[in-house]
């Protein structure tokens, strides 16, 4: 079954269960189930205090929206939506009426009112902004793990993992720095049981404020792809996530909200003499001698914006005449900074991915519903249409399989268990992708080698010495194939 198939199937079996249930509160539940069908894919930020979530959502995002201080509003799950005007609503944690809420932009930033309510009684905030970058994605910042503050530190494991209802969101982005037992936790709490058992492929890791990895030197991000490398080998993490990916969060923001003033300042800066002595340190920037240009405020207000790693790659840059517009420059820092990495990655993982991830959340959804009556003849009957629709559902075999392989149940050369994950999916859904191909392959190269790989997987499938789990892991792969080939027939 494709993934529309199986988005259309999903949606039969809502419209199945909302004539079979009449209880109001089941109804209500089962329309709002349906509704985020057609809605774009829901991912959650969620890290660490301070990991930079929000200035992470204003990258993506492409404007500065998610305010990055620690007011009342970053202790509040807030919702970032695609819409045609321009709204906050409050959603009380009392489940009373939501209300509309007044907001203003601070330096860019939104600053929400939050009409007299204190932030541990409000539930979640939705702000609807016209924006390109949330057209396919709603962005969901949540507040930070680990926090001092009684009741934040508890927000963002309620939002992934809530006691009596389903995770509101299809994928997770999470920043960390390295492995801690708190990271570990909330991926955990992400991820279910049920339907589709355990799995990393709507998961995936950011190493963030990767400049700060190397100091601010200028080979801040080169280091910092070798830390995301070995922390991608950890198998802790690697049944927890599909990959990690380093990001310099600021330099990302700031990339994409370049202003020509700026600009005109790290020009000015470029051709002073001794700049590289007075970039050794934040402190040596800032209280510069008297003959550097800019005062003392405009150059700490550049290291808030670009921070020091980005005013050094900035500079020299524009010394060494790699960039002459501002336009140049913003596009160095945003590929400099992993941003458009991180693009591709949440492209290829989650928006193509999008039909299978929200059928799977709607699955879970209805699932729960009916093991939460029974008894009732009407639970009886969907669950049974739910089995039916799993059982033919292949994107979830892909699913459940990539999950045995990366938590170590399928055990085989690594090589081959690179290449059975590839064939799954893992790297991305397309034929090109799935094969190892180029991505401009020509359909011809693609059935061409998906022949060849479906021979060779079948061979090792009923090869008597395969051991149990890999033949078992090995059919999925090859029905993976036979859908290649069937597509492209």
């Amino acid at each position: 079954m494709s993934a529309p198939a199986l988005l259309a199937q999903t949606a039969e079996l809502l419209d199945l269960a909302q004539s079979e249930f009449d209880e109001p509160e089941a109804v209500a539940e089962l329309n709002a189930i349906r509704a985020r069908l057609d809605e774009p894919l829901r991912v959650a930020i969620a890290g660490k205090v301070k990991a930079g979530k929000s200035t992470l959502l204003n990258a993506l995002v492409g404007e500065l929206l998610a305010p990055t201080d620690t007011g009342e509003c970053t202790k509040v799950v807030t919702w970032y939506r695609d819409g045609h005007s321009y709204q906050v609503m409050l959603h009380p944690a009392d489940g009373s009426d939501s209300q509309q809420v007044r907001f203003r932009r601070d330096d860019g930033a939104i600053e929400i009112d939050l009409g007299g309510f204190d932030a541990n009684d409000v539930d979640r905030l939705e702000v609807t902004w016209p924006s390109e970058g949330l057209r396919t994605l709603t962005l969901i910042d949540t507040p930070g793990v680990d926090s001092l503050t009684e009741g934040v530190a508890t927000r963002a494991f309620e939002f992934l993992d809530p006691d009596d209802a389903d995770t509101p969101a299809d994928a997770v982005l999470y920043l960390m720095k390295h492995i801690h037992a708190s990271d570990l936790r909330l991926l955990e709490a992400f991820h279910d049981d049920a339907v589709s058992t355990p799995s990393p492929v709507n998961a995936v890791a950011v190493l963030s404020r990767a400049d700060e990895i190397g100091a601010g030197s200028h080979d801040s991000m080169v280091s910092a792809g070798r830390v995301a490398r070995r922390l991608g080998d950890d198998p802790r993490l690697r049944r927890l996530v599909q990959m990690i990916v380093p990001v310099a969060g600021l330099v990302a923001e700031t990339g994409e909200t370049l202003s020509e003033r700026e600009y005109r300042q790290l020009v000015e800066l470029s051709a002073s003499s001794g700049l590289e002595g007075v970039l050794l340190s934040a402190d040596r920037f800032i209280d510069a001698p008297p003959e550097t240009p800019l005062t003392s405020i405009e150059r700490e207000a550049l290291l808030s914006r670009f921070g020091l790693f980005g005013v050094r790659v900035a500079s020299t840059m524009i010394q060494e005449g790699e960039v002459s517009s501002s336009q140049a420059l913003a596009d160095r820092l945003v590929d400099l900074s992993g941003l458009t990495e991180l693009r591709q990655v949440l492209e290829t993982l989650f928006v193509d991915r999008a039909d299978v991830l929200k059928a799977r959340s709607a699955l879970l959804a209805v699932e729960r519903l009916c093991l939460a009556t029974p008894a009732a003849p009407a639970a009886e009957r969907v669950l049974a249409e739910l089995e039916r629709v799993m059982a033919g559902a292949h994107p979830f075999n892909e699913m459940v399989t990539l999950a045995a392989i990366r938590s170590g149940w399928v055990v085989g050369p690594a090589p081959k268990l690179a290449e059975l994950e590839r064939i799954l999916g893992s790297s991305g859904s397309a034929p090109a992708v799935r094969l190892g191909l180029e991505a401009a392959a020509t359909p011809e190269s693609i059935r061409s080698t998906a022949f060849d790989e479906l021979a060779r997987w079948q061979r090792l499938a009923e090869n008597p010495l395969t051991a149990y789990d890999m033949a078992a892991a090995t059919r999925v792969a090859i029905r993976s194939l036979e859908g290649i080939l069937a597509d492209g027939s």
